[in-house]
């Protein structure tokens, strides 16, 4: 599979296909047996960890964010990889640790504008709906400035306002440069936002292209309803 960069790539398929397991693979979770080349660089032996700092962001189909602290704080936790200062920086707050806060701060803004949460920045995370501690899952990811983001199945969940929004908030990561790899269960949003899409079966590719030639693939659609209604 090769994801272009600057656009809104999504992989689908039935459940127990293998999507999670690519994503898995993609960051480093589980062992991948083959290449991954993230931006010309060979990252399929890199430590989870460090594929972060090589450009790779991603939220989880179980959202895991901090209840009692803001929608800032949340934020700004996402940025940590990039505050490489010495504890020596931080007890003096030397310029180093200054400018680095600051441009953690300023970065959290304008995330936080780009999901949709500039006017929620000062509310604790675990009193908001579930799309939107959703959408701080998102900014959380791109604090970490990707090349690449990885959303696993991020609008489950979401009811049809919220995804509305998500679906606002996809467009403006993408007029940012990032590229997407959506995996996602609801079709219509698949079918209106994605660039190109990829279809998986039982960990194998079984069709690939733009969201017409998909919906109309006899493959993909004996994959999602079976031989008879596909017939």
């Amino acid at each position: 599979m090769e994801v272009n960069k600057g656009v809104i790539h999504s992989l689908i398929g039935p459940n127990g296909a293998g999507k999670t397991t690519v994503f898995n693979a993609i960051s480093g979770l589980v062992k991948s047996y083959g290449k991954i080349i993230l931006d010309n660089h060979d990252i399929s032996k890199v430590p989870a960890y460090k594929r972060a700092l090589f450009g790779l962001g991603r939220s989880f189909q179980n959202i895991i964010i901090f209840k009692y602290m803001t929608v800032l704080e949340n934020l700004l936790v996402g940025y940590h990889p990039h505050l490489n200062y010495s504890s020596w920086d931080q007890i003096f707050k030397t310029k180093r640790v200054n400018a680095l806060e600051k441009e953690a701060w300023d970065l959290s803004v304008e995330v936080a504008d780009i999901v949709g949460l500039k006017n929620k920045l000062g509310l604790f995370a675990g009193n908001l709906p579930y799309g939107i501690q959703k959408l701080i899952d998102v900014g959380r990811a791109l604090m970490l400035k990707p090349k690449l983001l990885l959303l696993d199945e991020p609008a489950a969940g979401l009811t049809e306002a919220e995804t509305e929004k998500f679906k606002e908030a996809l467009y403006r990561i993408k007029n940012k440069g990032i590229t997407v790899l959506l995996v996602e269960h609801d079709m219509n949003l698949v079918m209106d936002i994605s660039d190109k899409i990829t279809v998986l079966n039982f960990g194998k590719k079984i069709a690939e292209g733009v969201p017409a030639e998909i919906a109309n693939n006899p493959e993909v659609i004996k994959a999602y309803l079976g031989d008879e209604i596909s017939a």
